[in-house]
Parts: C-alpha cells; structure tokens; sequence
C-alpha cells in the first residue's frame, strides 16, 4: 500500500497502519491536491491505473502480486511522495482501509477508489502498489507533491 497522507507516519490515522511494515519511502506518478477537510487527496494519470479495487481482497492482493513491473520505467513526473507498506492480512485490512477512505468497490458514484499503480521506492526498483486516488482533481493543488506542504 502506498500512503501519503493522514497514514504515514505520526499521521492521525496511521494506526489503520499497525501490524504492517514499512518498506521505504516512495513516489508516485499523480497530483496532490490539499482538500479543506484536512486531508490530501491524489489524482492519478489514467494510463499508469493497472486495476481498480474490488470487493475481494484476497483477490486484489493476488492481483498486485502477479503481475510485474518490468516494463514500468515510465518518469515519475509530477510526483507525489509518501510511504510504502505490505500487510499480511488484506482480507481484513483492505475493507478497513477502503471504509476509511470512502471506498466503495464497483460504486461509480464513490469519491475515491483503490487503484493498482507503479510505486517508485527511494533506493529500489519500481513495484506495484495500492494506493486511493481522487476521481477528479479538487482542492488547493500542491506542486511539490508532499502533504503537509
């Protein structure tokens, strides 16, 4: 999983995070945006969504592990910085985490969704990653892709 808001570290809702690990910090290919809620929200360019969440989370965590990032090298620009996590147990995490985020799998109407994307870690090679993406762009766009700016 991919974070880069309220649950990175010393986040307000890092503890969705405990149990898991921290793997390195990352990067993305998306635009942040500062809602006026109190937290960001990322819009990702569609051509980088290899799939979108569902409501089987074991299925999804498959997903992420069987297909391969070797063709992935597209830049990293503009880029939105955060924290790379793996979890042991999506099958509870993942609704958890998809509550949280207002994430209704298979709901059009739903304001984010879990999207599948290539996740760049500092020092490593390009992976593949969840992370809650914006439908549409909104709120105060942050250049620098870090929250809080």
């Amino acid at each position: 999983m991919f974070v880069y808001g309220t649950l990175k570290r010393d986040g307000r809702y890092h503890a969705y995070c405990r149990g898991g690990a921290m793997t390195a910090e990352a990067r993305v290919r998306a635009l942040l945006y500062d809602l006026p809620q109190g937290y960001p929200a990322i819009v990702v360019p569609e051509e980088t969504v290899l799939a979108v969440g569902t409501d089987d989370p074991l299925a999804d965590a498959r997903a992420a592990k069987g297909l391969t990032p070797s063709d992935l090298t597209e830049p990293v620009t503009p880029a939105v910085y955060g924290e790379l996590y793996t979890f042991d147990d999506p099958e509870e995490r993942l609704p958890r985490l998809d509550a949280l985020e207002d994430f209704s799998p298979g709901d059009p109407s739903s304001p984010y969704r879990r999207v599948l994307v290539p996740v760049h870690p500092d020092g490593g090679d390009v992976t593949l990653a969840w992370a809650y993406a914006a439908r549409h762009p909104r709120g105060t766009h942050l250049p620098g892709g870090r929250w809080p700016a």
